[in-house]
């Protein structure tokens, strides 16, 4: 007797919902975000050989941003100065009058300040896209930044200090975790956000801040109507160590919550029904989600302002080149963030001899068209506006 032919045991792999609502069928052998394959090993050799890279990139930027300004100092004499301070009689001391001073007092406070926003806008950025599900997810583009905004332009006008350093801090975080809150709330139709409504929801919060923004600025006196309209356009300037004192706890939690969360937002990727089924409590992961937005957001809003377009355009550049998974995603994309953020305030202050460009003004230049490219992209991609 002949026996019976043996049934091809194969597999329709299951589809996966990508940003902006399409879904596709992954190819033969392609496994779940990070699997153990050969494929999820070279993204992992890729991954940690960008944040390498990023990470050195980052040290030599902030060496070099420390140096220029109207006093220069040489990058070895702003390494012998650091090395001096921490008790190492090793390479040369500024010679300029008032190097050390300028380097202690202003520059490497702001520096460290850029570095501390860059990584969250970075990080908040590559949370909001992947919790949204949404490619043009960013906080200053759905309003999120301008909420938070809000809160800390009522500090300012009518001169509350509760809390200290801390008082800013609180009211832009409030504002910020309900905007981000209501943001969610509005743009979920079907169980995921539709690129659409996820905009007009940004133009609508965007128009509310923008006017309760203009009535505190209304009843601010002259001081802090100047203190709002720079910040408003996004700034370094005011930098101190008190600042980097606040945010970099903030910034550190943020990002620190955040890369816990990356296994669950890989399956929560493939669709919420299969990321249930494989053990994510979704609504919990959601919820941790936009309080880690919240957070990153409002110690960056906090002290520099609202800065656009950095929350979108390092992602999207981080997923080119190591792949879509956030356990490399979101380290790359806070590293990413403060290179892009360090580089963008060295060029905002030295541009133009003895003034300084607004750093929103200047990342919104280059973020814009990055901005509109992916909207193209997301409505070829979804077949529509849907």
């Amino acid at each position: 007797m002949r026996a019976a032919p043996e049934k091809a045991s194969k597999r329709t792999p299951p589809k996966t919902t990508h940003p902006g609502g399409t879904e596709e069928t992954p190819p033969a052998g392609a496994g779940a975000p990070g699997d153990g394959g050969e494929e999820g090993g070279h993204r992992r050799v890729r991954g940690g050989v960008l944040i390498v890279a990023l990470a050195a990139a980052l040290v030599v930027l902030a060496l070099a941003a420390a140096g220029i300004g109207q006093v220069n100092v040489p990058p070895d004499e702003v390494i012998g100065s650091i090395l001096h301070r921490v008790g190492l009689d090793v390479g040369p001391r500024p010679t300029a009058a008032q190097g050390d001073n300028a380097l202690w007092l202003v520059r490497f406070p702001r520096v460290a300040l850029a570095v501390l926003v860059g990584a969250a806008l970075g990080a908040s950025g590559a949370v909001m896209q992947g919790v949204f599900g949404n490619p043009l997810a960013e906080p200053a583009v759905i309003g999120v930044s301008w909420g938070a905004a809000v809160g800390a332009a009522t500090v300012i006008v009518f001169g509350l200090s509760v809390l200290g350093n801390w008082t800013i801090v609180t009211a832009a975080f409030g504002c910020g975790l309900l905007t981000t809150l209501l943001v969610y709330a509005m743009s979920r139709a079907g169980g995921r956000t539709e690129v659409v409504t996820l905009l007009l929801t940004g133009i609508a919060i965007n128009a509310v801040a923008s006017a309760l923004l203009g009535l505190l600025m209304f009843a601010a006196g002259n001081d802090a109507l100047r203190a709002i309209t720079t910040w408003n356009l996004g700034s370094l300037a005011g930098a101190h160590w008190g600042a980097v004192a606040t945010v970099a706890p903030m910034t550190a939690a943020g990002v620190a919550v955040a890369v816990g969360c990356a296994r669950r937002l890989d399956l929560l990727s493939l669709g919420e029904r299969t990321a249930r089924h494989l053990g994510v409590d979704v609504e919990r992961l959601r919820f941790t989600a936009i309080v880690v937005i919240a957070l990153l957001t409002s110690s960056a809003v906090a002290f520099a302002g609202v800065i656009s377009f950095v929350g979108l355009v390092v992602p999207h550049l981080i997923r080119m080149a190591a792949g879509p998974g956030h356990r490399t995603l979101i380290p790359a994309s806070a590293l990413g963030g403060a290179v892009v953020l360090v580089a963008a305030d060295a060029a905002s202050r030295t541009a133009i001899p003895y003034q300084e460009l607004p750093l929103g003004v200047l990342t919104a230049l280059f973020g814009g068209p990055f901005f509109f490219w992916l909207l193209r992209r997301a409505r070829r991609g979804s077949g529509g506006w849907a």
